[in-house]
C-alpha cells in the first residue's frame, strides 16, 4: 500500500490536502470575501455552486495525478454502502457546516455527483478522451484499525468541539467518520477526520500528533499534509 501511496501523492511536498478533503480545505474562503465578491464567485448564493467552483479549480491548481483524487474520493464515496445522511453529516464535519448543499436541495451522494460533473468536466477540456479509472479505495484491515482507534481516542474532543461551534453544527460527525472509514476507504476517512480536526480547532497533544504523522506516513501523504493547520500542542 505504501509503494501505491506514494507513487499517488508524493509528486509535490508542498501540496498540504489533495482530494475531496483539498475541497473541504476551502471551508474559509466565503467568510474572506467581500458581499460582491460572493455574488461573482458563487451566483444568488448557490453553496452547490461554491463547491463546484472549487472542483473545477481542483484541476488547475493540482498536476494530474491529484486531480484524479478527487474523482477517486467521489468514486469512492457514492460507491459505497453508505447513507445519505453519513456523507453529509462528514462533509458538514470536515467544512465546519459552511455552504450546506442540503439548502440547494441535494442529498449526500446528489452532492458528490454533482462535483464529480463538475471535475469531469474540466479534466475533459485538457482530455476529451479521459474516463475516470475505477475507484480503489482502500480497505486493508490493519490500515482499518489503526484509522478507527486514532478517530475513537480523540472522539470526545471533536464531539465536544462541534457541539461549541456556531452555524450549523453536524450531528453525530464520529459514527459518520468510522463508517467512511469501515464501509468507504481507510485513507479518505482519514483525511476527512483531519479536516475536521482542523475546522473546529481540536487541540492534540505530542502523543497524538506523533500517531496522526505515522498515519500519513503510512498513506504516503505530502509533507505538509498531517500538520497543515493543526491545533497542535507540544
Amino acid at each position: 500500500m505504501e509503494d501505491e501511496a506514494q507513487h499517488q501523492y508524493g509528486e509535490d511536498i508542498f501540496v498540504v490536502d489533495v482530494g475531496l478533503s483539498w475541497v473541504a480545505s476551502k471551508r474559509d474562503i466565503p467568510a474572506a470575501m467581500l458581499p460582491e465578491e460572493m455574488e461573482q464567485v458563487i451566483p444568488g448564493g448557490s453553496p452547490s455552486a461554491f463547491w463546484a467552483g472549487v472542483a473545477n479549480v481542483a484541476v488547475d491548481e493540482f498536476d494530474r495525478t491529484k486531480a484524479r483524487q478527487l474523482g477517486q474520493d467521489i468514486g469512492r464515496l457514492v460507491g459505497s454502502p453508505l447513507a445519505d445522511q453519513t456523507i453529509h453529516t462528514a462533509w458538514l464535519g470536515a467544512t465546519r457546516g459552511v455552504l450546506d448543499p442540503v439548502e440547494d436541495g441535494l442529498s449526500g451522494r446528489a452532492f458528490l455527483l454533482l462535483l464529480q460533473e463538475a471535475w469531469l468536466a474540466r479534466v475533459r477540456r485538457d482530455d476529451p478522451a479521459f474516463t475516470p479509472p475505477p475507484p480503489e479505495p482502500v480497505t486493508d484491515e490493519e490500515a482499518t484499525r489503526a484509522v478507527l482507534a486514532v478517530i475513537r481516542s480523540v472522539a470526545g474532543d471533536l464531539e465536544g468541539a462541534v457541539r461549541a461551534s456556531f452555524g450549523v453544527t453536524p450531528t453525530g460527525i464520529v459514527p459518520a467518520l468510522e463508517q467512511i472509514v469501515l464501509r468507504a476507504c481507510a485513507d479518505l476517512g482519514y483525511r476527512l477526520f483531519l479536516s475536521a480536526m482542523k475546522a473546529y480547532f481540536v487541540m492534540v497533544d505530542k502523543r497524538t500528533y506523533d500517531t496522526l504523522q505515522a498515519l500519513g506516513e503510512r498513506f504516503g501523504y505530502p509533507e505538509f499534509l498531517v500538520g497543515d493547520n493543526l491545533n497542535y500542542q507540544a
